[in-house]
Order: structure tokens, then sequence, then C-alpha cells
């Protein structure tokens, strides 16, 4: 089979990487793809991945039998829709409206109440003022969201009045014609415990939960300081929060929460990715995402041992299967720009040996005519190492991480990923 992978981060080179593995998959293409893809697939660089009309055509020039779309963004702008209802495609990745589980916070939220599915509670606003006023006669913390997908950095904790202040001055969008209205925001409570992550295969009323759960680091420096990003490390198996804790989230958020969704009619065919917070008063959501987590996807795919694309068969035909994983564990930490959730710093040059490249998942990172690697994200890359403990696989990936050149103060990582695991060890 042909397969087309849409996006160009380190989720698609992990997706793009099983694909190779995979005996049932013949063709290899991802759009636009990335400097670490393009010895293990065709990399199609300089098409615009909103571009939906040169999509189509690579996917039926190049015969794709699967389209599997990485990002949310392509998502939210309808690509699903357009490649199956214009083309006839086989696609792996929600239709727009199915996306909105992730695309907006305030579809969710409402379809959970709808549901009583836990989470947080909640208040939405559309007026500056009546946000500022809750925020003057609340307790806190609380977590203050923009309803839809954009800048990581407005998703912020607030400890105090002054946080949640200067918190809705960052994110709040004002509507021109009238100095008070904002772009619709959340407020929410914020939920104590410790998070994690489940992925979850969706086929409308059929789910298939990953055995094993991850847990990722959002805030960009350790100890949980600094601001909100896409994810600074992650690692997996996560076996200091009990099975039972897995299982309660499948059974009271999971589960209904695919019910709900085809009580809506909604057609859900794709990864429903649970952000999910273990509290005292038990397992609640803390959001859903309408595809593999970034960075969780990268330590989650280097552990599973299934043809890829042979389970996606089974479940486009709703047909049961096991899933198979390595003994072990992985972990992962990400390298990014000195400037990073802030500023997206393009052109700083790094260097790394030949044999890291197994080890490595790029996000952003390109090559120069002369062979040489620039940044050109963010989010630069993930090295990625596995261990018969996590202690094992934290000193391999710390190690593999160090051999990477670069200029002082050009680049930073957090020096604790796996720190909670750490702890419940010793």
């Amino acid at each position: 089979m042909n397969v087309a992978v849409i996006g160009s981060g380190g989720r698609e080179h992990a997706i793009v990487k099983m694909l190779a593995d995979s005996k049932a998959a013949d063709n290899i293409i991802a759009i636009p793809g990335n400097a670490g893809m393009n010895d293990i697939c065709e990399v199609m660089y300089r098409v615009d991945p909103n571009d939906f009309d040169a999509i189509a055509g690579i996917c039926i020039e190049h015969q794709i039998d699967w389209v599997i779309i990485g990002p949310p963004e392509p998502l939210e702008k309808g690509l699903a829709d357009f490649l199956i209802d214009e083309y006839g495609l086989t696609v792996f990745g929600p239709r727009r409206h199915e996306a909105s589980i992730e695309t907006s916070k305030i579809f969710t939220k409402q379809l959970l109440d709808k549901y009583n599915i836990p989470t947080a509670d909640y208040k939405i606003f559309s007026n500056y003022n009546e946000a500022k006023n809750f925020l003057e006669n609340t307790d806190f913390p609380v977590v203050i969201k923009h309803d839809g997908l954009g800048d990581i950095t407005k998703v912020v904790v607030a400890n105090n009045l002054d946080e949640s202040i200067e918190a809705l001055d960052h994110i709040a969008q004002f509507k021109a014609e009238d100095t008070l209205k904002i772009e619709p925001i959340i407020i929410e409570e914020y939920l104590d415990g410790e998070e994690f992550s489940l992925m979850v295969l969706v086929n409308e009323d059929v789910f298939h939960p990953f055995e094993i759960i991850a847990q990722d680091h959002k805030s960009a420096y350790k100890k949980g300081v600094g601001p909100n990003t896409d994810g600074m490390g992650a690692y997996a198996p996560v076996t200091h929060i009990d099975e039972t804790i897995r299982q309660e989230a499948i059974d009271k958020l999971v589960a209904p929460t695919v019910q709900a969704m085809v009580e809506e009619g909604m057609n859900y065919f794709g990864v429903l990715y649970l952000g999910a917070m273990n509290t005292k008063d038990g397992v609640k959501v803390i959001e859903y995402n309408a595809r593999f987590g970034d960075p969780e996807a990268q330590v989650l795919m280097s552990m599973l041992e299934n043809d890829f694309l042979n389970m996606l068969e089974k479940l486009k035909r709703k047909e049961p299967f096991e899933m198979k994983w390595k003994e072990g564990y992985m972990a992962g930490v990400v390298l990014a720009t000195k400037d990073y959730p802030y500023k997206e710093n393009f052109g700083l040059p790094l260097e790394f040996p030949e044999e890291l490249k197994k080890h490595m998942y790029i996000s952003g990172v390109s090559q120069k005519e002369d062979g040489s690697y620039i940044s050109s994200k963010g989010q630069v890359l993930m090295v990625c190492n596995h261990g018969d403990t996590i202690e094992k696989a934290l000193d391999n990936v710390y190690e593999n991480i160090q051999l990477i050149k670069y200029n002082d103060g050009d680049f930073y990582y957090r020096e604790d990923i796996g720190h909670r695991a750490l702890y419940r060890n010793k």
C-alpha cells in the first residue's frame, strides 16, 4: 500500500519511521516532511500544507491508499473532508467537525457537561470586564485558556490575581467594534494531581486504547517553571500510575466520550488523545486532542512493535487487534531554541553525529545546500532512548543529547525529564 503522511514535525517523523518498518507499506510520501525523513521516504518539501489541491494531486498521482494527517491545523481547516468528499481517499484523521474535540475547548467542555463526563469546572467569557470581575472574586489557582488552536502560551496557570490579570491581557483578543468584547475564553478550575496522556484509536463506536500511558512535560523549565510549551520531553510507560487508573480513565472518560460523539452524530476516525488528571476525586479530563501527542508519539511509537499499517486496516474494518510493546522504558528530551516558546529562532546552526540520527525525531531543523543544519522552529528535535529501567533510559538520552554541538546560549533543554518517575522509584 502507498501512504501519504501530512505534516513536518517530530510526530510525523515518528509516524514515517513506523511506516518504514511496515511490511504492508510499499511507498511513503511526506507532505511537506522534514530534513530527518528524506532517507526513509519521499519528501515533498515545496508543497504548502495549506494547498489542498496540491496535496490531493500528489495523492492521486502516487495512487495513495492511506492519508495520515499528523498535526491539528489541517484537521481544523477541513483537509480530511476535502480528500474524502472530493477524491474518495481513505484518511486517518477526523473531519473538521469531529476535530472540534481539539480545535474548540468550548465545544469539548459543553459536550463533556452534557454527558456528565468528569472535567474541571469552568466558565466562558466574551466580555473583558466580566472576565476580570470574575478573577477579582475567585479562588486561585485558576487556568485561563484561549478557545481554539494557536499560541501555546495562551494557556496559563495563574496563582494569584496579578498573574491572572496579566494572563487575561495576554490571552484576550478584542473585537474591533467594541473594546469590551473579546473572543471567547475559558477560565477553569485548577485540577490538582498527576497528569498523564492516553492515546486511543477510534473508528466511530469502536475504540482501542493504548495499553501504556505516557507523561509529558509542558513547562519550559525544570520544576514546572516557565511558560507552557508544546512539550519539552516525555517518557513511557508511567508505571508509578497504577493500571487501575488507566482503566478508570477508559471507563469513566474515554468510553463515555466515544459514545457521546456517536450520540451527537459524529463519525470520528483517527486518534483521540486524552490528557487526564488523576485527582483525589478520581480521573478527570484536562483536554482532548484529535491527533497523536507530540512529544508523546515519539516515545510511544518507539515502544510499539505492531505493523502500524496493518493495525490501521483492522481499525478501519472494526476488527479487534492486539498491541505489542517492547519491554523496558523509552524517554525523550526536546532541544529548543533559546527564546522558545515566546519566539521562533530561525537559522541557528547545530551539528550532530550521524549515528545519533537513529535516536532523533526532527521537529524544526532545515538542511542548507552545503549539508549543514540550522533551526527552523522553536521546538527543534527530540532525542529518544530505551532502557531496561527508567533511570537507564534517561541516562542514555541525556548522554546522547550532549553529543549535539551548538553555540552556547542558542538552545536549551530540560534536565529533569522523568522526575516524577525517578522520585517514585526512590
